[in-house]
């Protein structure tokens, strides 16, 4: 408009922001340098490359922990215009009016674990089929195994067990589906003797064990889609890698973006 008045009367700026009452400075304004901006946007590119299923709040904290002084605002500005934004979009699920019973509450580290079995095929001919058994503490949600393998029998799934029992403790309650490997007698008598329950969903309700779908809809997206195997040690290779990265680096919302290493640390330390 100020500029329409100043062509068809021939007036000075001043003149005509003063009739306005408009302030010269909005006119005058000149942006910034953008230099700033563009380091930035090459920075965000590079993690998005590195971690394709990352969104910009958790790239966001990622570039806070490296010292960028920014707002998840104009992380998010510049991960949208550089295309990255491409996510599909969550199906609807409708609620469930069954009523669960009372279960056993993750109260602190090593109380609850669950566990579930994911399916995937190698690269080339044949395309070979291999399972992976996933294992998360429920309340840290660290990653407690990730083990890849042609096929798992009750065994293989005790074999796990035991070991992360010799590390860490035995849990009170383990969840899981009621999947063959895990009804199996041989689970059965090892959680016995061990006076561990299983505590198994309710056939249809993958609800039930929740954290375990939720923590293999991540290993899904951010290892499985974005890979390719040609052997069953590369894939055990690239699980270890991930299954690190997700304990160590992988920011964590429902921690507050810490990691699950740094949140039981902390947890430890004030228990």
């Amino acid at each position: 408009m100020a500029g329409e008045l100043r062509e068809q009367y021939g007036v000075s700026e001043r003149r005509v922001c003063t009739s306005l009452r408009f302030n010269r400075a909005s006119i005058q304004y000149k942006p910034k340098s953008s230099a700033l901006n563009e380091v930035l946007r090459g920075r965000i590119k590079e993690l998005a490359a590195a971690r394709v299923r990352y969104g910009c709040r958790r790239i966001h904290v990622l570039l806070r922990r490296e010292g960028w002084r920014v707002n998840v605002k104009r992380v998010a500005r510049l991960y949208r215009q550089e295309g990255l934004s491409l996510r599909a979009k969550a199906p609807k699920r409708r609620r469930s009016c069954t009523v669960r019973q009372v279960r056993t509450a993750a109260t602190q580290a090593n109380h609850v674990w669950s566990m579930d079995f994911m399916h995937d095929r190698l690269m080339g001919e044949g395309r070979k089929a291999f399972r992976l058994l996933t294992v998360v503490d429920i309340f840290t949600r660290e990653c407690l195994a990730l083990e890849v393998a042609p096929g798992f029998r009750a065994r293989d799934v005790v074999n796990v067990l035991t070991r992360l029992v010799g590390q860490r403790g035995t849990p009170i309650a383990i969840r899981c589906d009621q999947g063959t490997e895990f009804t199996a007698e041989a689970l059965d008598q090892w959680a016995y003797n061990n006076r561990i329950e299983l505590d198994f969903s309710r056939p249809g309700k993958p609800t039930d064990n929740a954290f375990a779908e939720a923590f293999n809809a991540s290993v899904r997206k951010e290892l499985l889609n974005t890979s390719w195997f040609d052997t069953l040690e590369t894939a055990r290779r690239a699980a270890r890698a991930w299954r690190r990265e997700y304990n160590e680096v992988r920011p964590h919302r429902s921690l507050a973006n810490e990691t699950p290493n740094a949140f039981a640390q902390a947890a430890k330390k004030a228990s």
